[in-house]
């Protein structure tokens, strides 16, 4: 992911001006690697070692969609349905 691309998520999902480390910003983050992982991969199919990249992002991201469902639930049913993710 080119940095322009990180810092407008960012941007898009932060909860104040320097914001970078929230559960959203995270997660969304997250979720913008694991779809430009599964397009090398979808291409690439014998690609192992990016497989397991994958599958390490997509728990980072499980963890912290569970952490952010346990203590917000607004927020997490909000960032759910703005990532169109768990249809």
């Amino acid at each position: 992911m080119k940095r322009e691309q990180k810092k407008k998520v960012i941007a898009k999902f932060a909860t104040h001006e320097k914001d970078t480390g929230s559960p959203q910003v995270q997660i969304a983050v997250l979720t913008e690697r694991i779809n430009h992982l599964t397009e090398h991969l979808s291409t690439h199919k014998n690609d192992i070692h990016s497989r397991r990249g994958l599958l390490k992002l997509v728990g980072q991201r499980r963890g912290h969609l569970q952490y952010l469902k346990s203590n917000d639930k607004d927020s997490y049913e909000k960032i759910i349905d703005t990532l169109n993710l768990r249809k």
